[in-house]
């Protein structure tokens, strides 16, 4: 199968994605700045950011694939927010009357802690994907780099390159003449910061309501009693519609080559007469065994031509393949990303070890059945094989010897017979030719061919083989598998539809259980499903440790124990709302939405950062009071902060809405980041001061507190000196 159509055709969709992302990004600002010269700067600020990421991409030896065009794509949303934040904060100097190299000057040194916060914060939660291991973390360490090196030179580019063309593009506030539009669209903007305004002093007046919010928004994602992490279905990669199906072959395992090729070509026809498909090409045989045989079909271009997914594909198939009797065809839709190099004749195996051969084959018929009668699972099969039908072949070795044959005369009789003996080479000038010697075929179809064949003897007479031997069937192993040098059995299963694979690998293991294996039988999932087990376990230490490179990040930039308690708060809105834009997309948390979360730790965390920077500083040289400080704070930061996370959001949205190729790979992680920037915003414009406050009053109990212990023990000190 050709793979580089999809692969060209995916690109193309991700490439259209991240044209999509800056437009989004560069109208957010011009909305809420509603000037072109204003909307100038970032829109130049984005691609100055993109091309040095393309830079640090090219020493690094990456290349523009899907991984990396996605971390573009997304950081589209990112690297302008820095320049957002020293736009807007210019722009404020330049509405309160100052010239505009004034309020570069003053704008760009005021922002440029918090602008350096946010870029090392969000940089230090890649800190953790860039140290995963195995081929997870393999795979994502170009994503982890290509997005860490797109948000560094934005961080260059806004902190230099920003504030200059503020000072040379932008007008001073007399010399602006603004239209109805802009008149009109600041009656709006001026309504909703009025109306921030009254919402923002209710909830001062009710902080402990406020803050039992947030603890209980922290509960419902991460309780592990029906928390939404515990509720939310768990998977490994998203199931991708790649236009390409591969398909397994299995018949009876006493089948002839000749029937097999016969039951091969039923399955070509039924297959090849789908409106659905545009090619396929089989075979049996080859590398495996002769009761087992291959397919590789190629789907017609999804749109136009095929109005149904891969995976409805397989699943309309399974019916009219039923036809064909003696033998069953288990399809799987082919994945641009697959963890495991074991072949099998579905998506996921389960591997049954054992240290006695007899013992394996009594208890791997028993789990198969049990996994057949599971509902969330489809085409359970196995690669067990030892029920080959065989002629055996008794010597009479008395007779035999009496007439001057050997054993060996016997073997090679019937090696030329039936085992397709290489006699000669033909020599052309161009090509070669085997010569492969046998009997008609028609004497291969039955045991009862054995009567006919004759053993060469010493004296150079013909003896009939069935003069020396009698023949009876035998039961054989077509093969056996081993693992790790002992005997196994692999069982492959398949998915059913709207399960996760964390329901199947749970209801597998129930089963196990039930049948109750003996010790000296061993059971362990393989490839896919043992990669997904190990991620699965891997997840909560991921994220503890991301929040814990934050936390270090932000206590050595801040100085405090406190402060960055206080921005980390905003996290657990933003873990609900990725959770919830899960469950009612009918999505699974997987690989890629674990990214999305992590990047939201990143993201949500700017909001408090540009809060809290105000306010300290307002406490710091004008002396407010912590109440006056975090409300000034949250009403000059809202344009700013609406501005990051539509930003931010919108840069996520194509992902989460595209439907092209490869796009399924991509949908979880705009889903997720989507999801909990929505709610993180509609919560954390709240719930961020009133956790500013407590913690602020408890960083004065500790300082109190501290101050009493020195009190007590000095005059003691004193007394003894």
């Amino acid at each position: 199968m050709d793979r580089t159509t999809t692969i060209r055709a995916s690109v193309h969709d991700i490439e259209i994605t991240l044209l999509i992302s800056v437009v989004l990004v560069i109208l957010v600002v011009f909305v809420f700045l509603r000037t072109v010269r204003a909307t100038i700067i970032p829109s130049i600020a984005v691609p100055l950011s993109l091309i040095g990421t393309f830079a640090v991409m090219y020493l690094a030896g990456y290349s523009l694939d899907n991984l990396s065009l996605m971390a573009l794509a997304i950081s589209t949303g990112f690297v302008v927010d820095d320049a957002i934040v020293v736009l807007e904060n210019i722009t404020r100097y330049i509405e309160n009357g100052m010239t505009p190299v004034a309020a570069a000057f003053r704008g760009a040194r005021e922002i440029s802690f918090t602008v350096l916060s946010m870029s090392t914060s969000l940089v230090a939660v890649f800190i953790p994907i860039l140290m995963m291991g195995g081929i997870v973390g393999r795979l994502f360490r170009e994503f982890a780099v290509t997005l860490s090196a797109a948000i560094v030179v934005s961080l260059l580019v806004s902190l230099s390159t920003t504030p200059m063309m503020c000072a040379q593009i932008l007008k001073a506030k007399q010399e602006e003449n603004h239209g109805f539009l802009y008149r009109l669209s600041e009656g709006g903007f001026d309504w909703l910061l009025r109306t921030y305004r009254t919402c923002l002093t209710f909830v001062l007046r009710h902080q402990f309501a406020t803050l039992c919010v947030t603890i209980l928004t922290a509960a419902v994602c991460v309780s592990p009693y029906r928390g939404l992490y515990v509720r939310v279905p768990k998977g490994f990669f998203p199931q991708q519609d790649t236009g390409r199906v591969s398909g397994s072959v299995q018949a009876d395992q006493d089948i002839s080559f000749a029937a097999m090729q016969q039951k091969m070509q039923d399955y070509v026809s039924i297959v090849a007469k789908d409106q659905n498909v545009q090619a396929v090409v089989a075979f049996a045989g080859g590398n495996t065994a002769k009761n087992q045989g291959r397919m590789f079909i190629t789907l017609k271009p999804k749109g136009k031509e095929r109005k149904i997914t891969a995976d409805r594909f397989i699943a309309e198939m399974r019916l009219k393949l039923s036809a064909v009797p003696g033998a069953s065809l288990f399809m799987q839709s082919a994945q641009d990303l697959t963890i495991g190099g074991r072949q099998s004749q579905a998506q996921y195996q389960y591997t049954l070890q054992g240290e006695d051969l007899k013992e394996l084959s009594s208890w791997a018929p028993r789990l198969l059945q049990k996994l057949r009668s599971l509902k969330e699972l489809r085409d359970v099969n196995t690669d067990q094989q030892d029920k080959g039908l065989g002629a055996q072949v008794v010597i009479d070795r008395d007779t035999a010897s009496r007439l001057g044959v050997s054993p060996q005369d016997i073997d090679n009789a019937l090696y030329d017979a039936f085992g397709q003996r290489q006699v000669s080479t033909i020599y052309r000038q161009l090509n070669q030719y085997h010569v492969v010697m046998e009997v008609d075929p028609q004497y291969q179809e039955s045991p009862a061919a054995l009567q006919s064949v004759y053993v060469h003897s010493s004296n150079g007479q013909m003896i009939p083989l069935a003069s020396i031997a009698h023949f009876g069937p035998a039961s054989n192993s077509l093969a056996v598998n081993h693992q790790g040098q002992f005997p196994a059995t692999t069982i492959s299963f398949n998915l059913a539809p709207n399960i996760s694979l964390d329901q199947a690998t749970l209801a597998i293991n129930n089963a196990e259980r039930e049948i109750r294996f003996p010790a000296t039988i061993h059971a362990s999932f393989q490839g896919t499903a043992a990669a997904f087990q190990e991620s699965l376990a891997n997840q909560p230490v991921l994220i503890l440790t991301a929040l814990l490179t934050v936390y270090i990040v932000l206590g050595i930039l801040y100085e405090s124990f406190i402060h960055p308690i206080t921005i980390l708060s905003t996290l657990p809105s933003a873990g609900v709302g990725a959770l919830l834009a899960l469950l009612l997309t009918h999505n699974e948390l997987n690989v890629m939405g674990m990214i999305g979360i992590i990047l939201l730790i990143g993201i949500v965390k700017k909001n408090a950062i540009l809060m809290i920077d105000f306010a300290l500083d307002a406490e710091r040289r004008e002396g407010k009071s912590p109440e006056d400080a975090i409300f000034e704070a949250c009403m000059l930061r809202f344009r700013p902060i609406l501005m990051t996370t539509m930003a931010a959001m919108l840069g996520g949205l194509p992902l989460a809405l595209g439907t092209g190729t490869g796009s399924e790979l991509r949908q979880p992680l705009g889903i997720t980041i989507v999801g909990g920037l929505i709610l993180s915003q509609a919560l954390t414009l709240f719930t961020t001061p009133v956790v500013y406050l407590y913690l602020d009053r408890l960083r004065w109990w500790f300082m109190g507190r501290r101050r009493s212990i020195s009190g007590q023990i000095s005059p003691a000190g004193s007394q003894a000196d």
